[in-house]
């Protein structure tokens, strides 16, 4: 099964390059960052080689910044797109749905 995913990931990547756009980098986040991580996070914008990533709260933005190097290695292979900073936002607690 780990080929498998390996060649589905390869198979995402190259279509990202060739017709992914300038949302490339958007659809990339859950695949770079892992599905523990995609859970939590929503990558949201993507303007002038920043992908801007929406976080639950200060915690996850100081955790993720960690991996930046990790993430923005992953991001170049995946996206045609040039992806140069990840900025880490926190949810805004208004925007929540009420339960």
């Amino acid at each position: 099964m780990r080929h498998a995913g390996s060649t589905l990931k390869k198979i995402f990547a190259d279509t990202l390059h060739r017709e992914g756009g300038d949302s490339a980098p958007l659809l990339a986040w859950p695949l770079v960052c892992g599905s523990k991580v995609a859970e939590k996070t929503s990558a949201i914008g993507y303007a002038d080689g920043v992908l801007t990533v929406e976080v639950p709260d200060a915690t996850w933005q100081q955790q993720l910044y960690s991996f930046n190097p990790q993430y923005l290695a992953a991001l170049k292979q995946m996206s045609a797109q040039p992806v140069n900073a990840i900025k880490f936002v926190v949810r805004n607690q208004t925007d929540r749905p009420s339960r």
